[in-house]
């Protein structure tokens, strides 16, 4: 029976992954998962991607996002409550980012880690910009078969920062489940689509380094979807908000 073995969130989108025992899943996924995001000086989203290094921060807040701790990777930690000023709008992969400024003590540290001017950017709302599918999934099986593939001894699961992790799959056994509602702990989802992947998965989760072509090796097994789409994991809805533990099994309801 597939069970849950790491949650992942990212409190400020790109930065660090934070590992919680337990999520507390809403009609817009995790609250605090997302709720920041980082802009340059012409407006623009930073995010892996572009500064790949990032992920070597690490970050904490509580659900309604009124305090945060960044910890920079020479131990410095920033941490003061949250305090927002001007209103703000990015482009952030076909979405559009809505919120406000903070201000605070993370700019300049930021900016210094960066080599470039950086704002620190609250969404308005909460989950972040994501206005459906605020659930993603991935099996250990799909892990294992992407490993054989690339001929690597493992695939951390962190290079893809999917918000729920599975052990006791078959590969990509997760695709089985499009359109079907499971249960996992006291949350019911409805798992919708895959989940089209990018560049990001090709760097490594602690360094930033890009050392696998993941890309590559999912397009030459499992091909492109709509000839654009290189699938790997799900998403799904919360249809009952509820909260899952590591260890939750899940149920495949219909």
């Amino acid at each position: 029976m597939p069970r849950a073995v790491r949650f992942s969130i990212a409190p400020v989108r790109s930065l660090g992954l934070e590992h919680p025992d337990a999520i507390d899943l809403t009609d817009r996924g995790v609250l605090e998962d997302r709720r920041f995001f980082l802009a340059d000086d012409r407006n623009r989203l930073v995010d892996k991607l572009v500064i790949p290094t990032l992920s070597q921060i690490t970050t904490h807040t509580d659900p309604d996002a009124t305090h945060l701790r960044m910890t920079f990777p020479d131990g410095t930690i920033v941490e003061d409550e949250v305090r927002l000023t001007d209103p703000i709008e990015i482009a952030i992969h076909g979405r559009t980012g809505i919120g406000r400024v903070v201000e605070g003590p993370w700019g300049p540290p930021l900016s210094a880690f960066a080599g470039r001017p950086i704002t620190l950017v609250r969404c308005d709302r909460p989950g972040g910009t994501r206005t459906g599918n605020a659930v993603s999934l991935v099996g250990d099986g799909s892990l294992s078969e992407l490993a054989r593939r690339a001929n690597v001894g493992a695939v951390d699961a962190r290079r893809f920062r999917m918000l729920i992790e599975l052990d006791g799959t078959d590969p990509h056994e997760e695709d089985t489940w499009i359109g079907t509602r499971i249960a996992l702990g006291s949350a019911e989802l409805l798992i919708t689509k895959p989940d089209a992947r990018c560049a990001m998965p090709t760097q490594n989760p602690d360094t930033g380094e890009r050392d696998l072509d993941t890309l590559r090796t999912i397009i030459s097994y499992r091909g492109l979807r709509e000839g654009k789409h290189a699938d790997f994991g799900v998403l799904g809805e919360v249809t009952v908000p509820g909260r899952i533990e590591l260890g939750d099994e899940v149920s495949v309801l219909d």
